[in-house]
């Protein structure tokens, strides 16, 4: 068990609330640095390189870093992944196999888009040089901070959150079979970040719960992919959510402006800010 935890979220779409953001920038992006009894580890990279120089003014030791680990292979999570690899060579990998592949989004009226990892961050990985672990399974990272690996999808509610495909033909819908979450084994219970759950929140958190042997989940934070989810899927997450007692929850990047006030409202006494700049700290 970890005993002293901080999370501080370097890239978001939002910045926090009040002075946490001074100095600092958004972008259509994720990535959050944990800091668990003294380890250091990087889940995604963002979109750029914004997520260095979001770290520098956050005094964030991104060279420190013990691992990077990768919740998929979306472009708006690993396109600082190149500068961040070079900045912290000593960094290991821990990414799904499926993460380096092909994948677009095809939105009404936009056609298909290639949103995959960017060529320089999949040519840092290819380059070799490090240490790299393929998470198709659950992985212990540091002590007390494991990657899920392949989120098992079992409700009948919940989908990837979008147009997404293997092929610029869109022919072949993507299952995002990369996609991860991270879980830490907190001082006061298990703490969920997550990159996108494009296997669905409430799949990820009861998978989560069955890996921690059923020790209460208490906050969860990062990317819920809610955005333009249905009123059922909604309603049924926050069941789902109430039913497992999350004390704090901290829904940002993909989760979408309707199903962030709708988890506001659903949840006044824990709902969190998690823009850019939000530092969260646990400790027994």
């Amino acid at each position: 068990m970890v005993k002293r935890l901080t999370i501080t979220v370097l890239v978001d779409n939002t910045l926090a609330a009040g002075d946490g953001a001074a100095g600092l920038k958004s972008e259509h992006g994720w990535a959050a640095w944990i800091e668990a009894d003294g380890r250091r580890v990087l889940l995604d990279a963002g979109a750029s390189d914004l997520v260095l120089r979001n770290a520098a003014v956050l005094g964030v030791p991104i060279a420190q870093a013990e691992a990077v680990i990768l919740s998929h292979g979306h472009y708006d999570h690993t396109g600082g992944l190149a500068a961040v690899l070079d900045a912290a060579p000593r960094a290991a990998l821990y990414a799904h196999p499926a993460a380096l592949g092909e994948h677009y989004s095809c939105h009404p009226g936009r056609g298909p888009r290639s949103i995959r990892m960017p060529g320089p961050s999949a040519d840092a990985i290819k380059a070799g040089g490090r240490r790299t672990v393929w998470t198709a399974g659950p992985t212990e990272v540091t002590p007390g901070v494991h990657a899920t690996g392949a989120v098992p999808r079992r409700t009948d509610f919940e989908d990837v959150g979008g147009p997404f495909f293997l092929d610029a033909a869109v022919s072949r819908p993507d299952p995002i079979e990369d996609d991860q979450a991270v879980w830490i084994d907190g001082p006061t219970g298990v703490v969920v970040v997550l990159g996108c759950a494009h296997s669905g929140i409430v799949n990820t958190l009861d998978y989560v719960s069955q890996l921690a042997g059923g020790r209460s989940i208490v906050t969860v934070m990062g990317g819920t992919h809610l955005v333009g989810a249905s009123a059922e899927r909604l309603e049924r997450t926050a069941a789902a959510l109430e039913r497992f007692g999350i004390e704090s929850l901290g829904p940002s990047h993909c989760t979408g402006p309707e199903a962030m006030e709708f988890l506001r409202k659903r949840f006044p006494g824990s709902f969190l800010e998690c823009g850019a700049g939000t530092r969260l700290a646990f400790e027994q």
